[in-house]
């Protein structure tokens, strides 16, 4: 299986840098950039999957394809209703923020998110268990979720950071 992971298309500047999360946000077409994406135009692939918030089908749909699967279990993790649209500046200011939730990746995502770190691997994993192995696959999602899924399939790519519009493809035997 080839499992290409691309990240939804830049939001507006008001949201960028921010925990987005369930916030269901449109992306920018006026930053769109078109150059990134003609690579995928050309490859066929056998399914497209999409987050079903709107940051994703709308680049989908910006890239001119209209025909995939919308599934929840690509949504980014959901975080705390005090964290959601807030910058790390915000949260770091914020009267209860220790700085020693940065001390490793559990503890602050205990502390920003509202979802548990084993809920959200087991959300993934149940999505990739389902794919088909024998099939070229698109999936467009957020930088959370790539970051699970990248994870889960080579522990080594986990801490890859991926921009907006930005793909990595990935081959599994």
């Amino acid at each position: 299986m080839e499992l290409t992971l691309l990240r939804h298309a830049s939001p507006y500047e008001e949201y960028h840098g921010c925990y987005n999360g369930h916030t269901d946000i449109p992306i920018d077409i006026a930053r769109f950039e078109h150059s990134k994406i003609q690579p995928l135009l050309h490859r066929p692939f056998d399914r497209i999957y999409s987050s079903d918030l709107q940051r994703c089908t709308a680049t989908l749909e910006t890239m001119g394809i209209t025909s995939f699967t919308i599934d929840p279990r690509l949504r980014e993790v959901r975080f705390k209703p005090s964290i959601e649209g807030k910058t790390f500046a915000q949260i770091e200011a914020s009267e209860d923020f220790d700085p020693r939730v940065l001390d490793s990746r559990e503890a602050w995502h205990h502390y920003v998110c509202d979802e548990s770190l084993p809920s959200f691997r087991t959300r993934i994993e149940s999505f990739l268990n389902e794919l088909e192995h024998d099939k070229n696959i698109l999936v467009c999602a957020h930088g959370g979720t790539i970051a699970m899924i990248l994870s889960l399939l080579n522990p080594a790519l986990e801490d890859k950071t991926v921009g907006y519009l930005d793909c990595i493809t990935v081959t599994l035997g």
